[in-house]
């Protein structure tokens, strides 16, 4: 019974970051349903996986959808935030204020990760971007502007990771 008992609370414990995101994804995205789900690899290593939520597994946009991503390697929540911010310049963004000041507020928000982190991004409505760790809102970003930058990294044509968007919106 001991044995039993142990092997459940170890599967309960492996399984509860992303049990945290699908409730945050569930209260913040009507009809949450998952779009897809893929891996970002780098050379052989799988960095992290990612899961795209919009309501009834229809991505819009236009509409509050989440994306969350579960890490499987230690990173710096700042090296995140500049990643972001390289990113975004590649979708095309080339206001370099915008992205100084959103990179000041990423570092603040974007914790350090480890193995296991998971972090979700909701797009709600009225254009904020707001992050979670777990369960547990870390913050938020206004605009409209800020939210289509951001996702683009994973969502738009011009992606780096052409492969994970695919996977992210079902089409693979």
């Amino acid at each position: 019974m001991r044995i039993k008992s142990f092997f459940q609370a170890a599967l309960l414990l492996c399984f509860a970051p992303a049990a945290f995101a699908i409730e945050v994804v569930h209260i913040s995205v009507p009809e949450a349903s998952i779009v897809g789900r893929g891996t970002l690899t780098y050379a052989f290593w799988d960095i992290y996986d990612a899961t795209l939520y919009a309501p009834q597994g229809k991505w819009d946009k236009n509409k509050p959808f989440a994306l969350s991503i579960k890490y499987n390697w230690p990173l710096e929540g700042k090296s995140i935030a500049d990643r972001s911010v390289q990113e975004m310049r590649k979708q095309g963004f080339q206001d370099e204020v915008k992205l100084a000041t959103w990179n000041t507020q990423m570092k603040a928000i974007f914790p350090d990760v480890r193995q296991g982190t998971v972090l979700t991004a909701v797009r709600a409505q009225g254009g904020k971007t707001v992050f979670y760790e777990d369960n547990k809102m870390i913050g938020s970003i206004k605009g409209d502007e800020f939210g289509q930058y951001f996702f683009d990294i994973w969502l738009s044509e011009k992606t780096s990771a052409p492969d994970l968007r695919r996977n992210l919106l079902g089409q693979q």
